[in-house]
């Protein structure tokens, strides 16, 4: 970035507003605006602004026309009004900040929403303990205003690039400004541990893990994506095969990404061939596909009629009337 305005400056022949949409740490405005300082011409005027995107993988046209809020950090009314100008025919609202705390919105709102996952997942191992639904309890919290029911679904835990990143990046920001930020390093552990746990679960339903063969439904973090960036799968996978899994998975657009980066992994043409032979299968990724799959024929494709699902796409009720050993997060 210290390279980029350092360019841009030296090639600034008039006016310029200078926005960073990247995920930064704050105060790194500040460095922009040093480093165009000394090194533009002398008489060219510019603005240093802080724009954060908030798109979302699999939706980023939808997310970039019709925003929750557009979030404008300037320096100067003349920023602003350009700015203000620039994003009106989105018709969204525009919140006017400066640019230290346009730049902290973006990490807090990651490390929020991460919170909001983490705190789920730590419900549902109560929920499991007290033989409670999850499902019930996030519908009954989000049914209140003031928390929303988005972010809410117990499961095997977040990935992807920007949950991980940016939670790891607020902690250590917040660190060199002088605060523990305890409550997120929780949110991280649990995230790891809910990994780890549903590794147990899935030795819960086949005794030993070693020599089985396992069919895993879903590679990429997250459906509508090819993303295997900080996936979940990748470190189930490898907790699997380590102790002695032989592992034949499938994903609806991942496959060629996940080949790169899976060793040893069997890959299928389909959710079928993933379960066929297998002595139980493992929803790692709640594709659409998955959802509408025919459970009578993968019953008849697997060793044992077993299905852990990490992302509580069936139901409890239907699977056991089809003669499915299932297990699930945080449900009875």
């Amino acid at each position: 970035m210290e390279n980029v305005a350092r360019t841009i400056a030296r090639e600034m022949t008039s006016y310029k507003i200078v926005v960073e949409k990247s995920t930064v740490p704050v105060q790194t405005g500040e460095w922009i605006r040093q480093t165009l300082k000394a090194a533009a011409k002398k008489g060219v005027s510019f603005d240093v602004a802080s724009n954060p995107e908030f798109l979302r993988e699999g939706s980023a046209v939808q997310d970039f026309m019709h925003p929750d809020r557009v979030i404008l950090g300037v320096e100067s009314p003349r920023a602003e009004k350009a700015l203000t100008e620039l994003y009106k025919p989105l018709k969204s609202r525009i919140l006017i900040t400066d640019i230290k705390s346009a730049e902290i919105i973006k990490h807090a709102s990651n490390s929020f929403l991460a919170t909001k996952i983490s705190f789920m997942n730590a419900i549902s191992r109560v929920c499991e303990a007290a033989k409670a639904d999850v499902e019930l309890v996030a519908l009954g919290m989000g049914l209140d205003a003031r928390i929303g029911k988005s972010f809410l679904n117990a499961g095997i835990g977040f990935g992807g690039f920007c949950f991980p990143k940016d939670l790891a990046a607020f902690i250590r920001i917040s660190e060199k400004l002088g605060y523990d930020f305890d409550l997120l390093k929780a949110v991280e552990r649990i995230n790891e541990d809910q990994k780890k746990y549903f590794i147990k679960k899935i030795e819960e339903a086949i005794w030993n893990i070693n020599h089985k063969t396992i069919g895993i439904l879903g590679l990429s973090f997250k459906p509508n994506t090819d993303d295997m960036r900080f996936a979940p799968s990748l470190d189930i996978i490898a907790d699997l095969q380590a102790h002695g899994a032989k592992i034949q998975a499938f994903d609806p657009h991942a496959m060629t990404k996940a080949r790169g980066l899976l060793k040893g992994v069997k890959f299928c043409k389909d959710s079928y061939s993933a379960c066929r032979g297998a002595d139980c299968a493992v929803v790692l990724t709640e594709w659409d596909e998955f959802k509408e799959i025919d459970l009578k024929k993968v019953k008849s494709l697997l060793n044992q009629p077993v299905i852990v699902d990490g992302r509580n796409i069936y139901e409890p009720r239907k699977m056991k009337a089809l003669g499915f050993r299932y297990y699930s997060i945080g449900r009875p």
